[in-house]
């Protein structure tokens, strides 16, 4: 008896010292991404200006670093899965999520959520097939995360994250810069990550910029006022560049109800989801407007709870669309129905003018 329960004892302390060390490294390698981190303009070359008065279309898509199929589903929702299903599989989704949004041909795109070094996707660099597909654009990358090796699940964890978000114009981005958005201090900051958002200026046939605000916001926050402060930063540097006389679009996964009350609209109760919040539009600075993607005729969600596999009975709401500043005229905005093939969001777009 005296033996089993040293053998015991020895254990614990092993599990427990075991535990102490990968605590010590989560802590100890925890980094966050540089501040007003100039990014390079990459792609085609050009000089070629937005101009003024013509329809333009931008379209944004968050494409779940290759995994959603719609038959996964994702731990961190309530799901089954932490990784892609297969390396195969996850190069599969982002190709094709990739040439959709080239078929669209927009004039300018964001997308979020694209993996480059990840164990959940396979250390495949997903910016390449984007730069293959979309090879007429200029176009920056900013890296939103780099997160420590996350141990869970202990069958096939979920591992370590580089992810970000890529930003493409047809006509040439002159600059472009990154900013780190407010996050929690405390443990919950290993769970949400860093957070970004990009700012890229574009000249204009009549001598101004536009401004497009790429982002992806919190998601797993468990503070309201971090999200608050999130939004009164990007506020403040909006209505900056407003001031100047220049157009401004923001776009983006937002993490909110953009439409703030999609179980009503799509049938489905979002009441046992916490995250899924009315988006604050009172908050929003004189002289800009949210723009939610929304067909009354043919509504369609932009996201589904990955809680389990995507079937009509999901949870869906839109999350995903654009603050515009009061200088750009929006003709229309609306949601992608793709039946959520490649990703958890089905891709938005909005066609405007500048004024």
């Amino acid at each position: 008896m005296k033996k089993f329960l040293k053998a015991i004892a020895i254990l614990l302390a092993v599990v427990v010292g075991v535990v102490a060390i990968y605590f010590a490294y989560v802590m100890i390698d925890y980094h966050r991404i540089e501040d007003n981190l100039e990014l390079d303009v990459q792609g085609v070359k050009t000089e070629a200006k937005v101009p003024v008065g013509k329809n333009l279309k931008i379209l944004s898509y968050n494409i779940g670093f290759g995994a959603y199929t719609p038959e996964y589903s994702f731990f961190m929702d309530g799901g089954e899965y932490s990784r892609g299903f297969s390396e195969e599989a996850v190069k599969e989704d982002v190709q094709g999520a990739a040439l959709f949004v080239k078929k669209q041909n927009p004039d300018f795109a964001f997308i979020q959520e694209v993996d480059i070094d990840s164990t959940r996707s396979y250390h495949i660099d997903e910016r390449e097939f984007f730069k293959d597909a979309m090879d007429k654009y200029s176009f920056t990358f900013a890296q939103n995360y780099d997160s420590p090796y996350l141990f869970y699940p202990i069958s096939k964890p979920h591992g370590k994250s580089v992810s970000g978000i890529m930003t493409f114009a047809k006509a040439g981005i002159e600059s472009s810069v990154r900013r780190s958005l407010p996050i929690q201090t405390n443990l919950a900051k290993l769970l949400d990550l860093d957070r970004c958002y990009s700012v890229n200026k574009i000249p204009t046939k009549n001598g101004k910029y536009l401004c497009l605000y790429n982002f992806h916001l919190s998601a797993y926050t468990t503070d309201p006022e971090i999200v608050n402060q999130q939004l009164e930063m990007l506020y403040q540097d909006i209505q900056t560049q407003y001031d100047e006389g220049n157009y401004i679009i923001c776009g983006g996964d937002f993490n909110k109800d953009l439409l703030g009350d999609s179980s009503k609209i799509f049938g489905v109760s979002g009441e046992d989801f916490s995250w899924a919040q009315p988006y604050p539009v009172d908050t929003i600075p004189n002289h800009f407007k949210m723009v939610a993607p929304y067909n009354k005729k043919h509504p369609v969600p932009s996201c589904r709870n990955a809680d389990r596999p995507y079937d009509d009975t999901n949870f869906v709401l839109t999350i995903d669309g654009f603050i515009v500043s009061d200088n750009v005229k929006v003709k229309s905005a609306d949601v992608y129905d793709i039946g959520f093939k490649y990703s958890d969001h089905n891709p938005v777009h909005m066609e405007f003018v500048l004024k």
